[in-house]
């Protein structure tokens, strides 16, 4: 198979991909056409504005079909993760790796956040689901049957054998029922006792299916380079061929008839898994097939990376939260509510037809992405951070791009104006307002600062902007250890 690395919100000519895919421009088009249809690939006119853009909005995105040799669209991923398509693995990176060629050590780390954040749901995505297109997941299930044996072994069915004077638990009714008796003193003596002994089947068609899938699940991720990627060790322990045990028809029978009689949660899980991978049999190198392992919403891994590292409060029961003084009075009766429930919600006011005025709440209301409170130099900060997934150009010899927007901005001043009698409560004297984007540095780089002078003018903070390198917050996240907020010098 032919594996590339492609940067996520990189624009691309048709050109460029014929190169990268080593192929045909016809088949580069059917590639880039099923691409979009599973909502991994944007369109975008071909000027040189778009040329320099790192980040894609949603106006920039065109509506267009995919031909051979045209150069009117730019062509951009909007996924970070795998993909395996018509022989080729499409390893897509993050936006933020800017010069990088091939980070593969890089990928690995961001597929290993991609396993934790995604560990909760407890499903196996079997299908690529889209609005306009679905496919069987063949990448997912592989990954999914070689880290369930590396946690659980092989598939195991236990026979048991009745043996004579064992070791195994005595079997009175049939020791009695059915072995010679002596009798001395009107006492029965039982010279041979029969026992259970339960064993595993070492050639259980199911032990033995699985072993062989799981051989030639590891055969085909090592040939798509993919082993090394995921970090997962292979499983070379069956020489059987999967057509040796049968027609698909039987196959599949033989698991159903299993799953009648199996109520171990892991082996049904097991063995519904085995039935999807025969019933949709073929190999990640087959024309029609269309894996991933991944997100078109990296942004959101990002918020929740940020969030762990951070020590996000916002969720916490205000009762619980460490104050330079005890919760006030007027706080005590809501000392069970959390952090986020002090923010307003909109009031809608109206009148009956009799005149009489009713008003009715909103449900949603401002959402801040985390707040800590820390002691820093034995002072208390109170720091509402948002974690923004941008790659921000603010030189001072280059044009200012890839920004937060204005309502970033203004909503960013609104978390603190809605915090301020709590924190004023408190006698919290420090509040720090902060962007947080990811950087391919090593180092925090303190990048400066946004403000809007009618809300600076009611006494809110600026907002500053810190990247922070993603392999140091990635680390934290995955070994579940905390950034020390010190660091960042707001």
């Amino acid at each position: 198979m032919i594996s590339v690395f492609l940067r996520e919100q990189k624009r691309y000519t048709q050109e460029d991909l014929v190169k990268e895919f080593h192929c045909s421009e016809e088949k580069t088009v059917r590639i880039l056409k099923r691409l979009k249809e599973y909502g991994v690939l944007k369109a975008v006119k071909a000027n040189d504005t778009q040329k320099d853009l790192t980040d894609l909005l949603d106006e920039d995105i065109e509506i267009a079909d995919v031909e051979v040799g045209e150069n009117e669209y730019l062509y951009v991923f909007t996924f970070v993760g795998v993909i395996t398509i018509e022989g080729r693995v499409l390893k897509c990176y993050p936006k933020y790796l800017l010069d990088a060629t091939a980070p593969k050590a890089e990928l690995k780390q961001v597929l290993k956040v991609l396993e934790k954040y995604n560990s909760k749901e407890q499903i196996i995505r079997m299908y690529n689901d889209t609005s306009d297109s679905s496919a069987f997941n063949m990448l997912a299930v592989m990954l999914f049957l070689l880290q369930d044996y590396f946690e659980y072994g092989a598939y195991t069915n236990t026979q048991d054998i009745i043996e004579s004077n064992g070791t195994g638990e005595i079997l009175w009714d049939r020791t009695i029922n059915e072995t010679f008796t002596l009798l001395s003193n009107n006492r029965p003596y039982y010279p041979e006792l029969l026992t259970m002994k339960r064993v595993n089947d070492d050639f259980d068609f199911f032990k033995r299916l699985h072993e062989c899938i799981l051989t030639r699940c590891t055969k085909e991720l090592r040939d798509a380079d993919l082993l090394d990627l995921f970090d997962i060790m292979g499983v070379d322990i069956s020489d059987e061929s999967i057509e040796g045990f049968g027609d698909k028809e039987y196959v599949l029978e033989r698991i159903a008839k299993e799953l009648n009689v199996q109520f171990n949660t892991r082996k049904q899980l097991l063995l519904k898994t085995l039935y999807a991978y025969i019933a949709n049999s073929s190999a990640l190198d087959d024309l029609d097939c269309f894996s991933m392992f991944g997100t078109n919403s990296f942004n959101l891994v990002w918020e929740k990376v940020c969030a762990e590292v951070m020590d996000n409060q916002l969720q916490k029961p205000i009762g619980g939260l460490r104050l330079p003084v005890p919760l006030a009075a007027e706080y005590r009766d809501l000392r069970h509510k959390k952090l986020i429930d002090l923010i307003d919600k909109p009031q809608w006011s109206g009148t009956t037809p009799t005149g009489e005025c009713f008003v009715k709440q909103a449900e949603d209301t401002l959402i801040p992405d985390l707040i800590s409170i820390v002691k820093i130099d034995g002072e208390y900060q109170f720091i509402i951070f948002d974690a923004k997934y941008y790659n921000i150009q603010l030189k001072h010899n280059k044009k200012l791009r890839g920004q937060p927007g204005i309502g970033s901005i203004t909503k960013q001043y609104l978390y603190q104006l809605a915090f301020r009698p709590f924190v004023e409560a408190h006698q919290i004297s420090t509040v720090r307002n902060c962007f947080l984007m990811p950087t391919a540095s090593k180092e925090i780089i303190e990048k400066g600062a946004v403000s809007l002078a009618m809300l600076s003018k009611l006494g809110l903070q600026d907002i500053q902007v810190r990247l922070l390198p993603a392999e140091t917050m990635y680390r934290h996240y995955i070994d579940h250890t905390k950034m020390d907020i010190c660091t960042l010098n707001l």
